[in-house]
Formats: structure tokens, sequence, C-alpha cells
């Protein structure tokens, strides 16, 4: 753990502004696993598969100190041992954002409420369907969804099997984590995206 990043556990549980109680403790209504319409198969390029049939979503949630969660990936996930945002598998009756912020909340268990959502950017696909897997859904796309913190804090996290560390890092800084490569490839569109909104 670099000395520079603010680790989980250095963390306190911040009050939500307008709500009566202090986060600091792990929501006992989140699901353990979500069994979801879009758990399944996409055709990826070159026989590869992507994980989502209606596509994916992930959530740039930053901070009002442009922090930004970050989330260390558990072996056994795709790519895991690398760092990317909280998302997964789109379902077939969301849009992008709640499916971003369902995630989110079951990844590491911040609420619904303490999210405001900025932005949706495309930022792989849509991939075309393989004819010669017909099983396997198509036009998959990844879209990332720009957020802040409703009240510009670091919210408290409290990570499922899938997350083997969440971190809230300097936006300047993601580049020193060893990143999923699709992520790290979408970076300077979604600084771009930011610097538009101000």
């Amino acid at each position: 753990m670099s000395d520079t990043h603010r680790a989980s556990a250095d963390r306190v549980g911040t009050e939500r502004v307008g709500t009566e109680r202090a986060r600091t403790q792990a929501p006992t209504h989140r699901p353990s696993t979500h069994r979801g319409s879009g758990d399944g198969w996409a055709a990826g390029p070159n026989g590869s598969k992507l994980w989502g049939r209606f596509g994916a979503a992930g959530l740039f949630l930053l901070s009002g100190d442009s922090t930004v969660l970050m989330q260390l990936r558990a072996p056994w996930t795709s790519q895991g041992g690398t760092w990317g945002i909280p998302g997964g598998a789109r379902d077939g009756h969301e849009s992008a954002s709640q499916a971003a912020v369902r995630e989110t909340f079951e990844e590491c268990g911040i609420e619904e409420a303490d999210v405001t959502v900025l932005q949706e950017i495309v930022t792989a696909g849509p991939l075309p369907g393989d004819p010669e897997r017909p099983e396997l859904a198509g036009e998959w796309t990844y879209t990332t969804v720009l957020a802040t913190t409703a009240d510009g804090s670091e919210l408290q996290t409290f990570p499922n099997a899938e997350s083997d560390d969440l971190r809230w890092v300097p936006i300047d800084e993601l580049e020193q984590l060893d990143l999923l490569a699709p992520f790290a490839e979408s970076l300077p569109t979604l600084r771009n995206a930011l610097a538009k909104l101000g």
C-alpha cells in the first residue's frame, strides 16, 4: 500500500447531510449475490467473451477532494489483481446509471442516495454479435458513469467478495496503480469529460 494513498481502514464513518445516522456499519440489506437478467456472456473481439448480456457499467465516483473510489479486483474475478472502478453487468430493465449505482452498492456498500450522477459515457463498444456463436449476446458496451458523492465526502466503504481493497485515490495519482487495461485506456476520455463539466 502506497503512503500517498488513503486506505479504507484509515477513514471513519461519515454522516450524510439530511440523515441522522453515521455510516459505520455495512448495510444489512445488501445482497450477497445479484442474479439479474444481464448475467451471462456477450461476444467479444477475437473469439473472447465479455460479461453482461446487455452490456456493463461502472461508477467513476469522485469526492469533493478530487479523489476517486477505486476497487482492487479479487483474484478470482476477470483480470483480478488490477484496479478499476466498481461495476458489472447491466440488467435488461436498467439504465447504465442504475446498473453502475446498484453494482457500487453491492460491491462497496455505498447507498444510491449518497451518489449524484453527472453523465454517462460509453467507453467501450458497441461490439457486434458473432454469427458463429449465436448463444452469446451482441452489441455489448461498457458505460462509465461519472458521479460525485452527494455531500462531497469520501464515503466509508464496505467491500464484498469481489473487492480485495477499496480506496479513495487522488485523480492525478490513478496511473500509479496497476490499472485494469480498459479503464486505463478510458482515463483521457473521462478526464476530458470532467473538465467540460467544470
